[in-house]
């Protein structure tokens, strides 16, 4: 559906989805209270014209199309001061000047020194199911595009702005955001987002916005593990309530700030960068932000996610529709001591357990023997593989599965032959330091140098030996991060860099698949989704502890984007000894892979795990593309369950971690069935839709008799 003008309103129009309207439209001059006497420029002989804004007006469920300028009026109540605007919280790029004091979407120097923006209306631009509202500050030839688009099949708005230099002078940019979201009044104002930590990403973190500014963000030139580019706000469970949620479709370092005023308006700004950057826009030079996400919804935080899994599915993933492999990564097996004979080995044990997708990890190449040299030098290690890597992966091949490898192209070792070569490839200042992480440093990907370096071995690795697959791993955040060329653009370049080389390798490669990492769960979001088909949610492998991480996954991402491996009991990290079906059965709430040392299982254990990888693969397109309903409890501290349904197949996997420390429900509901149905589960039992949904059934996993980590995967047909 289209962006509409608004009948009856000059200048206002309505972005209008399947299930809501977004309505905005320019306010100029006395709508907005802007002085243009004498006082404000008449002495110096400066014209003066009106402030004009690009403001929110509406944004929520659906209106009647003759109703939609009923809501395009500016609400007198408030008390007037001289303290305040009220007008500058319900902008779309509330830029810092003129009488604006609350978050600036737009914070620009001009020539002088000159900081404040003024921006005057020039036209709209329609363009299909889209609208391009376009604003100028003539004064110093700033050229700003306010970009809206919507999709007809779903209720995400797409917000960008793009920004043009079209003076003689350098602009320099302290600020810019995709653009500022208003959240209407409610008598409570609830958040929700995702927090953490290395091994501990996407825990949800939820409580009341306070008054004032709050901001989440990444200052790591990643994603980051400690906070996610996304917020839900509104007064909700999971079943009931509206909820506004915006989301950042980037990769890189990142902000997102939410005001909310004692008069009660709540603005979300977001977009890249971090404070204390600057970005140069020459002569003739324009930005683009990334994409800054709104949707509406009813129905609680269980559509919510509902509604931005679809979205994923079809605007975002590029083979959202594939059935994701089983695989196996030999990380864990092996860490550094890779050898050809013993890859080989965990292949045929993998392939017996019935896994489609065998990934060599780290140790492969160079003298990459372990984390303090090689990295960088991407060729194979001919000590360990003497051939080259194509008997090992035609050995994989012929086992029946697909050939996968580990890189991590944006660093570099020093003790490297790439870094003795080209020491001025990574982010550094001259004369400072060159501090390491993990033993190593970060390449710069803005350069063309770097870039093309990297996508020509890149490309020569999947061609030489027909490589489906690649992890993208990333292991440290950025740290003297200087650029002689181009300054503080390195923060945005880099990131683009990266896009750009993976846009090229599955246009040169359609069939390769990708994952994302870095160290786990640091680089998880809408822009690295759009060209990577899922991502390692954390290096943590500790069932019990994935629980929350994936549940906090699942309020934005879908389940066919979440990898989740078995590992080893005890754990490598904790040391937690947890059954292998439990195991096995959080793994399945997503994309399934197997990371232990299948050497050391015995023959009970890979019996086990064959059997239960066999039952995954027989609803892998229910969980992997269905719809998502968390059914309740605290996952990995008391009985939980979720549940997914696609077409007349419905999955549940049911979780109790603990026997007695909390009393479970007696009865698990299911949700989301038709009422009028009946439903088979695998021993035959039938049941009406309306009894699994208002009654429930006993769950086996949720009895308190038995010992912990009990858990169990219930499957049904609607006959």
């Amino acid at each position: 559906m289209p962006v509409i003008p608004v009948s009856g309103r000059d200048h206002t129009w309505a972005a209008i989805t399947p299930h809501t309207a977004y309505v905005f439209g320019i306010e100029t001059g006395a709508e907005t209270g802007a002085e243009t006497g004498a006082e404000t420029g008449a002495e110096t002989g400066a014209e003066v014209s009106g402030d004009t804004r690009v403001t929110q007006w509406y944004w929520g469920p659906r209106l009647p199309a003759d109703a939609l300028g009923q809501v395009a009026e500016r609400t007198t109540t408030w008390t007037v001061t001289g303290f305040l605007d009220h007008a500058d919280a319900t902008e779309l790029l509330p830029v810092d000047g003129g009488r604006r004091w609350g978050v600036p979407s737009l914070q620009a120097v001009y020539e002088g020194g000159v900081r404040s923006v003024e921006l005057g209306f020039e036209e709209a631009v329609p363009g299909g199911d889209e609208l391009e509202v376009v604003l100028r500050d003539h004064g110093h030839g700033l050229r700003v595009g306010l970009h809206v688009r919507v999709c007809d099949d779903c209720d995400v708005i797409e917000r960008w702005v793009v920004l043009t230099n079209e003076s003689a002078a350098d602009v320099q940019l302290r600020r810019l955001d995709s653009g500022s979201w208003v959240v209407p009044e409610q008598a409570g104002c609830t958040y929700l987002g995702a927090a953490g930590g290395w091994g501990s990403e996407t825990h949800l973190q939820r409580g009341e916005l306070p008054r004032g500014e709050t901001t989440f963000g990444s200052r790591t030139g990643t994603t980051s593990h400690k906070a996610n580019p996304w917020i839900m706000i509104g007064d909700a469970t999971e079943t009931t309530g509206e909820l506004w949620s915006v989301a950042l479709a980037w990769s890189g370092s990142w902000r997102l700030t939410t005001q909310r005023r004692p008069e009660g308006d709540v603005a979300v700004s977001a977009g890249f960068g971090h404070e204390g950057l600057t970005w140069p826009l020459a002569p003739g030079e324009s930005l683009r932000t990334p994409s800054a996400l709104g949707l509406h919804t009813g129905g609680g935080y269980g559509a919510a996610s509902r509604a931005w899994h679809d979205y994923a599915r079809r605007h975002v993933l590029p083979a959202a529709d594939e059935d994701r492999p089983v695989l196996y990564n030999s990380w864990e097996a092996t860490w550094f001591d890779v050898t050809e004979e013993g890859q080989l080995d965990l292949a045929r044990r993998a392939a017996a357990l019935g896994v489609e997708l065998f990934v060599v990890d780290d140790g492969w190449f160079g003298s990459r023997t372990g984390d303090a040299r090689g990295l960088g030098d991407w060729w194979p290690n001919p000590d360990r593989f003497p051939h080259g890597l194509g008997k090992l992966f035609d050995g994989v091949r012929d086992l029946g599965m697909r050939a996968g490898l580990w890189v991590e192209p944006e660093m570099v070792n020093p003790d490297s032959d790439l870094y003795r070569k080209n020491p001025d490839w990574v982010l550094h200042y001259p004369g400072r330091r060159r501090d390491t992480m993990r033993n190593q440093l970060v390449l710069n990907f803005a350069r063309d140098d770097v870039r093309a370096w990297a996508l020509g071995w890149l490309d020569r690795l999947v061609r030489e030996y027909r490589l489906d697959y690649l992890k993208w791993d990333m292991n440290r955040s950025f740290s003297q991060a200087g650029w002689a060329e181009r300054g503080d653009l390195l923060w945005i370049e880099h990131t683009r860099g990266v896009y750009a080389i993976m846009d090229e390798l599955r246009a040169r490669h359609p069939g390769l698949r990708i994952e994302s990492c870095s160290g786990g769960g640091g680089r998880a979001d809408f822009g690295i989704l759009r060209r990577t088909d899922q991502v390692w949610t954390s290096d943590n492998t500790d069932a019990r502890d994935r629980q929350p991480i994936q549940q906090g996954f699942s309020y934005l991402y879908p389940a066919v984007a979440m990898s989740c491996w078995v590992t080893d009991s005890p754990n490598p990290l904790t040391r937690r000894e947890v059954p292998l079906r439990y195991r096995f059965h959080v793994a399945m709430a997503g994309t399934l892979g197997v990371g232990g040392d299948l050497t050391r299982w015995s023959d009970a254990e890979l019996e086990e795990a064959g059997q239960l990888v066999a039952a995954y693969k027989a609803v892998r397109p229910v969980i992997q593309h269905g719809a998502l309903h968390r059914l309740g409890g605290v996952p990995g501290t008391s009985a939980s369950a979720v549940q997914y349904t696609l077409g007349d197949r419905v999955v549940v996997l049911a979780y109790q971690p603990y026997a007695l420390d909390e009393q479970p429900l007696r009865r698990l509901r299911l949700a989301g069935l038709d009422p009028g149905a009946v439903y088979e589960d695998a021993t035959g039992d039938r049941r009406h839709g309306a009894t699994l949904m208002h009654h429930g059934l006993a769950l086996p996993a949720w009895s308190q008799l038995g010992g912990d980590y009990r858990s169990e995967m219930l499957v049904l047909r609607r006959l």
